[in-house]
């Protein structure tokens, strides 16, 4: 069964819409207990055909922001400024791509396969992070991404190795684990340039003002106009709203931005004494949609380079293919050394 018939507006249709049966709404209430009793689910237990739904498009959506988020900082592996800062990079990038193949493994328990993920990518009917559809245009972009872009991720990703589903909750821990390199290696970087030239500052002061916003949209839309959040929320596939998530990561970046002397581009931006949490504008949410539906600055560029990437691999899955069909029916091949040796025996 395909559980990836998913699009860009299951973004704005709430889960669990369908009417279910008596003997199902009895399963459902069972199977919220357990969820309510810290219990993890696992590949075999029953749960919502919604359920699975939504974690297949999570998942899913996540492995391929994994995948393509390797493509913006790769661009400056061979133009990063010194071997240590390349080797890190290096590292990093190869990371990105286990952490892909961790996610998919998770959507798998899902009956959810390889093909159709890729496939529902690459044919846009499948999301990735809006994060990585903006250029990197300078060295100090790959810090602030580091530290920024993988510090908002880190928030996120805390909070879902925290969830309801056993493999994602798991890939999570792993991950977060290597992610928490990925921030301290940007946070470096950010530190060394904010403290260098005055151009060099300049150039990292650029990065933020052009990257700011965009990483603000990564935790999604309000909850207001988030249908999902209720339902995910009850179901522990996520333990905290977008809204909330955004605020925590405000309040984490901030001081530290203002420790460096460097600002946000929102004038709006003041910590408030009352609540104890920073308060700025609103972000451009015409923006965040138009991006959704593929009119970002690299949207066409990003799904062309993995449609390559996919075509130039087609002889590497076709090879490991037949390479899998062989060593099984030489599995299931009768052995011919067993009877050589005990018609040589009775001979002798």
């Amino acid at each position: 069964m395909s559980y990836l018939n998913i699009s860009v507006e299951d973004e704005k249709q709430p889960a669990g819409a369908n009417g279910t049966s008596g003997d199902e709404a009895a399963q459902t209430a069972a199977f919220e207990a357990r969820i309510e009793r810290g219990e993890k689910i696992e590949p075999g237990d029953w749960m919502p055909a919604a359920y699975r739904k939504q974690l297949v498009r999570m998942i899913s959506q996540h492995a391929h922001s994994e995948i393509v988020g390797m493509l913006p900082e790769g661009a400056w592996i061979t133009r990063a400024p010194s071997l240590r800062r390349k080797m890190a990079l290096l590292a990093k990038v190869q990371d990105e791509a286990g952490h892909g193949q961790y996610l998919y493994h998770a959507a798998e328990t899902l009956d959810a396969s390889r093909e159709e993920m890729i496939d529902a990518l690459l044919e846009r009917r499948a999301k990735y992070s809006n994060i990585f559809n903006y250029p990197t245009l300078s060295w100090t972009d790959i810090g602030v991404i580091g530290w920024l872009v993988d510090g908002a991720a880190i928030v996120n990703q805390t909070m879902l190795a925290k969830g309801s589903y056993g493999p994602y909750a798991r890939a999570m821990l792993r991950i977060c684990a290597e992610e928490s390199f990925h921030k301290k290696q940007g946070h470096e970087q950010v530190i060394l340039m904010a403290q260098g030239t005055p151009e060099q500052k300049a150039m990292v002061q650029d990065s933020i003002d052009r990257w700011w916003w965009p990483i603000l949209m990564m935790f999604g839309p309000h909850d207001s106009d988030s249908p999902n959040t209720p339902t995910l929320m009850r179901w522990g596939v996520k333990t905290k709203s977008n809204d909330e998530l955004r605020q925590m990561f405000l309040n984490q970046v901030l001081p530290d931005l203002e420790a460096l002397e460097l600002t946000v581009p929102d004038p709006e931006m003041h910590f408030d004494e009352e609540s104890g949490n920073w308060i700025g504008g609103e972000i451009d949410w015409d923006e965040f949609w138009r991006v959704i539906q593929g009119d970002g600055p690299l949207n066409a560029d990003r799904l062309a380079a993995r449609r390559e990437a996919h075509e130039e691999g087609q002889w590497v899955r076709e090879a490991l293919t037949a390479y899998a069909q062989r060593e099984a029916q030489a599995a299931h091949a009768p052995s011919t050394n067993g009877a050589s040796n005990g018609a040589g025996g009775a001979h002798a």
